[in-house]
Parts: structure tokens; sequence; C-alpha cells
């Protein structure tokens, strides 16, 4: 966990707080502790993907190669683009065929707000979290706080008055 100490005699407004405030930036560990991912092997078919997905109530599929390596991440973005648009038979076809090979990834050290930077300017929505190679877990746009937001809101801002 990371603290920000806002100085009350500044005059920044820091994720929309002023005055003497402590704004606590949580590392992904603590984002993604407890929380479900759903890893499937690249030969896995995309139907039983999106079934899984489905009764996991998750937008995304962690793809593993050997030694349930990262290899790649299938989303709902993936089934509309590349089999849905495309005509492609879910049975028969495997997410190896259809994914996103070698997603970004970030460590579990980094801050939520790097994280959504890293979304944010990557115009992406699932982030997988990885620590060398162990997978730890999958981190969505939907984990951040309303603070997390506001502070990202906030930068954007600052960067479109400093153009």
């Amino acid at each position: 966990m990371t603290r920000i100490n806002v100085d009350p005699s500044s005059t920044a407004n820091i994720g929309g707080y002023l005055g003497t405030h402590t704004l606590i930036m949580r590392c992904l560990s603590e984002v993604i502790y407890k929380r479900n991912h759903l890893m499937l092997e690249s030969n896995a078919s995309v139907e039983d993907a999106c079934r899984k997905m489905q009764s996991s109530q998750v937008g995304s599929v962690l793809v593993i190669g050997e030694g349930k390596r990262l290899v790649g991440i299938f989303t709902g973005r993936d089934v509309v683009c590349r089999v849905v648009a495309e005509a492609r038979d879910t049975a028969e076809t495997r997410l190896r065929d259809v994914m996103t090979p070698d997603p970004i990834v970030m460590s579990p050290n980094n801050t939520a707000i790097e994280a959504m930077r890293l979304m944010w300017d990557g115009g992406f929505r699932h982030l997988p979290i990885v620590d060398d190679d162990r997978i730890l877990g999958m981190l969505t746009s939907g984990d951040f706080n309303a603070a997390e937001e506001d502070l990202l809101c906030d930068e954007r801002n600052l960067w479109e008055h400093m153009r």
C-alpha cells in the first residue's frame, strides 16, 4: 500500500481532495485478493470458454500453455470480433486461434492507479497480474474504487489543460 500525503498549503487538487488528506494507493495484490479468475488451456474450445465465463460470471479467460504459463487472454470482445463476426463454429474453434496472444501484464506490486493508466492508455478492460511466471489473477476495469477513478480523471484533466 502506498500512501500519498497532500500538503495543506498546496493548491494542488489531488484526487478531488483539498487540504490535509492521505490517499491510500492500493497495490494490485490487494485489489485481486480472493478474486476468482478463470484459466483454460489454449486447446479449449470457444464454446467451453464461453460457458465457463457465463457460469463464473467473468468477462475473460486467462489462456495457459505448458507449465501453466500465460500465453494469451480471451475476452468478450474476442468472442464478438474474432468468432461471431467471422461466423466461426464455437465448438470447433480453439482459444489459441482467437485469443489475444502475449497480453500486457502487471506485477502485484504495482498500484491501482498505475494499472488504470495502463488500461486507459491501452484501451483494454482486463489486465492479468503475474509475478515472475506465476499467474495471480485478473484485474478488470470494474475493480477500481471511486477515489482511484477520481484521481485518474483529475490527472487526465490536468494533462488536457497543459496541452
